[in-house]
């Protein structure tokens, strides 16, 4: 089978396309024939060796997807051969085939197309299991998401509206953030052109916002604490920026604040009933035509490259989808 290999780590422009050995199932996993992969930032991370963790090398990125049950190993129960599925793996995805672990992998909804499944599961996974597992995010509340027109930070907005939050979208240019008004941002913040901490008071009377939704890091985190209301909770999501920030933790006393890490990976492989739950009611609330992922481009496999380096140079609103024939 045809996969985008990672043979050493370095930048997109390094990976090449390979004909690899065909998979088989192990216990309780499900070889799925891949029909569409969506592109994370985390991508562009692992095959550079930056990421939390390193896959031994020669790899195959890609984490979300969709396709069609070939196989099941010994142990798989909800599944079978010719299912129409999505899922997600920690890398594995921008192939032909991939092997999916059981828990990770769920039925399809007959109305969602390809590249819609597999634009869907770390986004809006990611982003429900923040603002409802980890903020608690309540009715009436001030949400701003930083890198408000990403994969996720657009999940966020529109997950944001859906559960009654006031949302404060914040982006990199105008363009950007029309796109998220569409997806009901109540305020828009250009980070680029204006100042994020005394835009932010301005927008909440002073008050500050009550829970930071946050997957860009650098510099933007320190500014965006600092316009934290009483008891707020900044959402730890990555750093897309690049830099990993020093927050003074003074700034958490005096606000009595919290700082709350997200690992969505973690917690769907580490409490799959619980994930399982979130996943129903996203699933619904897709059926009911309240969450629509939007897809700025479909590239073919071999094109991966591409679309990674577009990621990496910030030149994508919503998500990108790998479409493997």
């Amino acid at each position: 089978m045809k996969a985008i290999r990672c043979n050493k780590y370095g930048l997109p422009s390094t990976l090449i396309l390979e004909d690899i050995d065909a998979l088989k199932p192990n216990e309780k996993e499900v070889l799925v024939e891949v029909k569409a992969c969506g592109i994370n930032f985390t991508d562009t991370l692992i095959i550079q060796g930056l990421y939390q963790f390193k896959p031994e090398l020669p790899f195959t990125p890609g984490s979300d997807l969709a396709g069609i049950v070939k196989a099941v190993g010994n142990g798989v129960t909800h599944l079978k051969v010719g299912d129409e599925v999505f899922g997600f793996v920690a890398y594995g995805a921008m192939a032909e085939e991939v092997l999916v672990p059981s828990k990770a992998c769920f039925l399809k909804p007959p109305q969602m197309d390809f590249p819609t499944a597999a634009s869907f599961m770390m986004a809006y996974g990611t982003s429900f299991h923040a603002l409802k597992d980890r903020a608690k995010l309540q009715k009436g509340e001030t949400l701003l998401v930083l890198g408000a027109s990403g994969g996720v930070g657009l999940a966020a907005v529109e997950l944001g509206k859906l559960m009654g939050a006031q949302v404060i979208a914040a982006a990199s240019s105008d363009d950007k953030l029309k796109l998220c008004a569409a997806y009901g941002a109540d305020h828009l913040i250009n980070y680029t052109t204006d100042d994020l901490k005394a835009s932010i008071k301005d927008l909440t009377n002073k008050k500050g916002v009550d829970v930071i939704y946050d997957p860009v890091g650098g510099n933007f985190s320190e500014a965006a604490f600092r316009a934290m209301a009483w008891n707020g909770r900044h959402l730890v999501i990555g750093f897309a920026a690049g830099q990993i920030p020093k927050l003074p933790l003074n700034l958490p006393l005096l606000k009595g604040a919290s700082l709350v890490g997200v690992f969505w990976g973690g917690f769907a492989m580490g409490q799959p009933k619980e994930n399982m739950q979130n996943t129903m009611t996203l699933m619904q609330w897709h059926t009911e035509e309240k969450l629509k992922p939007h897809i700025d481009k479909i590239y073919e496999l071999q094109e991966a490259p591409k679309a990674l380096e577009a990621m990496m140079n910030r030149k994508v609103k919503g998500k990108l989808v790998i479409k493997i024939n």
